[in-house]
């Protein structure tokens, strides 16, 4: 036929005119036997062709065979039916094999003369040699069929036929690309409107005309939006949306933070043991007309008055006794614990308490007036038992006591007073427990857990992408089906960034201080159908995720709102069309559960002999999002952050990179066989370099680290200083005051309006010289000085006199300033203060 079409039906009408009984026939299929023809019968020469019906008697001249490329002259030999075929023709293998083909009676078998070429071959039935018609009942359009010898032989090449037509050009309209907003799309259309049927000219809003051209006005005018706001989100500079913008810094390796949430130490009273409260018991901050226990029935209404929730993140069984335990003073009096203290003795046997539990110690009485409206509320602080000896006995006394011991790291940062004498204004006489020790604490961080959220499902896909171009009118492209959206928005916000708990952690200040990077939304989300639902895990990005991994991210919006997107099957699962899916999170985070002292009142549980609930020190922790423009402004420059260390200089930059090293050195030294770099660490508030700090900021350094360098971690050199000042008061100050305003000014403590002493570890570090002239400045900024004198200015243990002359003490490389004042600890430095003139 010299026609082609797609969807031949000629075969089908001709198989059910036989089936009614009329007298026609045709080719079915041709089949050249290569692999399958026996032993004794030549390859690729035995034609098999089976018709729609019982084969016809035909012969030799009624066969008609063209074709081939190289060999053109192929000529068929005999012919012999497969149900009866010629003995004298046919190979004995041959007629083996047609015995065995299905309808044999349908077959003819032919011999060729060769096996042609690669090229393809025709075979045609006619009525007679160079006629044009096929022998009677023969159907003319199945009296032909193209074949080739070589069909199962291997090949390179695509065997379907390309049949390409080409598309007639379209006559492309002038139209105005500069149209962006609804006016001119409506305008635009309305004009080619004319063109098209100059006779319409109906502008009634009424008209359906006018109706479809208004509303494909509004259709293109969301698109250009959308083009615009897809042009703005694709750079730093101009993008809107956090998300975009955290993409962005993402590809220079800049992590743009989402906050985090608030972490704060809860005590619980009880009057009763044995009270186990669970992880994840809430807590409340005061609210009015409530009790200290409210119960699982009321927490609605509770709620409803907007207080803020944290969580425990542990488990606690309380006991009455560590309602608040006295420190035991060895019978002596006007007794105190010192500053840089990691051990204590508690008055009374406490065998419940055990190495790994918090305790708060806490001035309960004003050292001088013993009343608690007195009290000091900045005297607090947490420790974390490293060691507890209970069921001890003083031989003295026969009085039972516990002895504490915490962590370096939680090493007390000021003393705590446990007995004073009192002012002779209040009736003077001894006061005994003005500080104590409070138990049954637990660690609890800010957020509200929102559980089983529906989220939906994965929707079915509605669009498909533009077909490539290529094919034949037979051969229609693949429909390529975009894969549906799915990014579910959770209902509340914002959601809490939480750090991984450790219960075992080495100190209570590791456990409210964990690193800003470490942190995680707090969504559990899980897909399918309980009980056999899939869980997901929340990841910063999908980078490093594999096709087979259920990772998601949490991508949070500047209004608070949290996104989740998923996969794509090459970074991470793409969830499957129809999977439903269900979240449980928790809300809460940033400044805002930066609550104060005492401000958490309330526990929700079901056990009435709870008596009181509050938490004497402030939360801490609490951070808001990085800033969009933070973001702008830092990502920059992300790249270029250097992430190795070679010289001393790069080791002491990457320990700075700590979030608890003030300030570092480094120093290269020859072991022998090679280097070893000493990094000399300086923390902030002169806390110790601990075995557990140290292990882990070699864990960090070890990162960026020289091949072959070995590496060690030591503490600063603290040079202990004595200072002698003669003070001269205006006459109309108390000098007893305005001694105790320059104890506090040149101290080394913080102030409780949050100013900080001359000599606050925090505002000296490795080779910072001491200055006479600021010492004078800052001592004549106290109010009622009127002149000062320094008598010796100097290292402890020295008698040279060149830095009083000089104004000026200076100090090595790796040696710090020290100047505690601390009477306990005399070798830390002193201070001595001669007061003159006033009253």
């Amino acid at each position: 036929m010299i026609y082609h079409c797609c969807d031949p039906r000629r075969r089908e009408r001709v198989l059910q005119a036989i089936t009614d009984g009329r007298a026609i026939n045709g080719i079915d299929f041709l089949e050249a036997l290569d692999r399958e023809a026996p032993a004794d019968t030549p390859a690729q020469r035995t034609l098999l062709l089976r018709f729609l019906d019982t084969a016809p008697a035909l012969a030799l001249e009624n066969f008609e065979l063209s074709g081939g490329e190289r060999i053109t002259d192929v000529e068929l030999e005999w012919v012999t039916r497969a149900d009866a075929p010629n003995a004298a023709l046919a190979e004995p293998g041959l007629i083996t094999y047609l015995a065995t083909l299905p309808a044999p009676e349908q077959v003819l078998v032919l011999r060729t003369s060769s096996t042609g070429d690669h090229a393809g071959y025709r075979l045609r039935l006619v009525v007679s040699p160079g006629a044009l018609v096929p022998p009677p009942g023969i159907d003319q359009v199945l009296s032909e069929i193209d074949f080739s010898f070589k069909v199962e032989c291997p090949t390179d090449f695509d065997c379907a036929p390309l049949h390409a037509c080409p598309e007639e050009p379209v006559e492309q309209p002038a139209l105005s690309y500069l149209a962006k907003d609804y006016q001119s799309f409506r305008r635009l259309m309305l004009d080619r409107m004319a063109q098209l049927m100059p006779d319409w000219r109906e502008r009634n809003a009424a008209d359906l005309g006018i109706t479809l051209v208004e509303a494909l006005a509004y259709t293109a005018d969301r698109l250009s939006y959308a083009q615009d706001a897809v042009a703005t989100e694709a750079y730093l500079a101009t993008a809107r949306r956090r998300s975009s913008v955290r993409r962005h810094a993402r590809l220079v390796d800049y992590r743009m933070h989402d906050g985090a949430n608030a972490r704060v130490w809860v005590q619980v009273q009880s009057s009763a043991d044995g009270i186990t409260l669970q992880a994840g018991t809430r807590f409340l901050t005061r609210v009015n007309s409530f009790e200290p226990v409210i119960p699982e029935d009321d927490e609605e209404a509770a709620l409803r008055l907007s207080p803020l929730v944290f969580e425990s993140l542990h488990a606690k069984t309380l006991t009455v006794v560590e309602n608040a335990m006295p420190f035991y003073e060895w019978s002596d009096a006007e007794c105190c614990l010192p500053g840089g203290a990691t051990r204590a003795t508690l008055a009374g046997d406490y065998p419940s308490l055990a190495p790994g539990d918090v305790l708060i110690f806490e001035e309960r009485l004003g050292p001088r007036t013993g009343r608690a409206a007195d009290a000091d509320p900045a005297i607090r602080h947490a420790v974390r038992l490293t060691a507890v000896q209970a069921g001890e006995t003083d031989v003295l006394e026969g009085a039972p006591i516990t002895e504490i011991r915490w962590a370096k790291e939680d090493a007390l940062p000021f003393p705590f007073c446990l007995s004073s004498e009192l002012d002779e204004a209040v009736g003077g006489g001894l006061q005994r427990q003005v500080s104590h020790a409070l138990g049954n604490v637990l660690l609890a961080d800010h957020g509200q857990t929102i559980a089983d959220e529906a989220l939906g499902v994965v929707p079915q896909s509605h669009l498909q992408l533009v077909p490539e171009a290529g094919g034949g009118p037979c051969a229609p492209p693949e429909t390529r089906t975009v894969p549906p959206r799915f990014r579910p928005r959770l209902a509340e916000g914002p959601i809490s960034q939480v750090a991984p708990f450790d219960e075992p952690a080495p100190s209570a200040y590791a456990a409210t201080h964990p690193d800003l990077m470490s942190r995680r939304p707090k969504v559990v989300l899980l897909s399918g159908e309980a009980p056999m639902q899939e869980e997901w895990q929340a990841r910063p990005d999908l980078l490093q995720s594999f096709p087979e991994h259920t990772h998601f991210v949490v991508e949070t919006e500047a209004d608070g709102a949290a996104l989740l997107r998923f996969g794509d099957n090459r970074n991470g699962r793409r969830p499957a069309t129809g999977t439903p899916f269900v979240a449980g999170y928790r809300v809460g985070n940033g400044r805002r559960g930066n609550v104060g002292a005492g401000a958490i009142s309330h526990v929700i549980s079901g056990f009435s002999e709870i008596t009181a609930v509050r938490n004497p020190i402030p939360a801490s922790g609490g951070l808001d999002p990085e800033s969009m423009e933070d973001v702008r402004q830092a990502a920059p420059y992300a790249y270029r952050r250097q992430q190795r260390a070679v010289t001393p200089e790069d080791y002491a930059e990457m320990a700075r990179r700590h979030r608890d090293v003030q300030r570092a050195a480094a120093t290269f030294r020859w072991n022998g066989h090679g280097h070893t770099v000493f990094v000399t660490v300086d923390r902030f508030g002169n806390r110790p370099v601990t075995p557990e700090f140290k292990a882990e900021l070699r864990e960090q350094l070890n990162a960026v680290r020289m091949a072959g360098y070995d590496l060690e971690i030591d503490a600063p050199r603290f040079i202990a200083l004595e200072i002698g000042l003669f003070v001269c008061a205006h006459r109309d100050h108390f000098r007893s005051q305005v001694r105790q305003d320059l104890l506090r000014a040149l101290g080394a403590s913080r102030n409780p309006d949050g100013s900080t002493g001359f000599f606050h570890p925090d505002r000296l570090t490795f080779g910072n010289a001491v200055y006479l002239s600021a010492i004078y400045a800052r001592t004549m900024a106290v109010e009622g000085v009127a002149s000062v004198e320094a008598r010796h200015f100097r290292r402890r243990g020295s008698t040279r006199t060149e830095a009083l002359e000089n104004g000026v003490l200076a100090f090595g490389r790796l040696e710090i300033a020290r100047l505690d004042n601390d009477p306990n600890y005399p070798e830390h430095g002193t201070l001595e203060i001669e007061m003159g003139g006033g009253k």
